[in-house]
């Protein structure tokens, strides 16, 4: 089995410096930010996202959180990579039934029925949520940064446990790669998909090939944007082997 941390841990082990993750907000009424993550950046949102599940929401194998934050993000992409790191079950879908919630909206009518609730604040540089929180909700902006920058789980998921709930789907621990397509290592992949099941697997199929991302957020990318030459990508969506979509 590809485990998930095994595979990140092997991509910093690699090159702990190169981009990981490079998000465009490219959104109307987005930031217009540029933020790139390297590996070893990445590693550690992971190690402090996995740290408040683990030590904060009693997060282990057998929980279920769901994380509702929108692909293509850089955030959903290290929640994504924490609930693995801690062998619980990872659901993109609101009707199921969660332990803990991972949200951008701590206001919806899922939050307000979710007893263990993490209020994410999408924007780089915020340090609190915006707005009012209700009591017993996390807020990230202002609490992560407390937890540590390594990670070492109290256990560990078996191969046929239950990694991703997407669109009705089960994906095992054991399946998480399988199926994807295969990318050149060191190549660079621009990703665009909204669909945060299919995204968070391309972010951790990139990782397991030594490859690296471009995250765009917003609009369908334009294969003649000159960014993207800038930024050395080789796949774009409309190629075979390319994840956008």
């Amino acid at each position: 089995m590809h485990a998930p941390h095994e595979i990140l841990a092997r991509a910093v082990a690699a090159d702990a410096t190169r981009p990981a993750l490079t998000y465009y907000d490219d959104r109307p009424d987005g930031t217009g930010e540029r933020i790139e993550i390297s590996r070893k950046v990445l590693r550690t949102w992971v190690a402090k996202a996995s740290n408040a599940l683990q030590e904060g929401l009693d997060v282990q194998p057998g929980s279920v959180v769901l994380v509702d934050l929108p692909a293509p993000h850089w955030r959903l992409a290290y929640w994504a990579l924490a609930v693995w790191s801690v062998g619980a079950t990872l659901t993109v879908d609101a009707h199921e039934g969660a332990d803990v919630l991972v949200t951008a909206d701590p206001d919806s009518p899922v939050a307000e029925d979710s007893d263990e609730v993490v209020a994410v604040t999408l924007p780089a540089l915020a340090r609190r949520y915006s707005g009012e929180l209700r009591s017993g909700v996390m807020d990230e902006a202002a609490e992560l940064a407390s937890y540590a920058d390594d990670f070492t789980p109290w256990d560990e998921a078996e191969e046929q446990d239950t990694a991703l709930v997407s669109g009705g789907e089960r994906v095992a621990y054991a399946e998480l790669v399988d199926g994807l397509p295969d990318l050149p290592s060191g190549s660079r992949a621009l990703l665009a998909t909204t669909d945060p099941g299919r995204f968070v697997r391309q972010v951790l199929q990139v990782l397991f090939h030594d490859a690296s991302a471009v995250l765009v957020h917003g609009t369908v990318p334009d294969a003649q944007d000159p960014r993207w030459g800038s930024e050395g990508v080789d796949h774009l969506p409309q190629d075979r082997t390319a994840f956008g979509g």
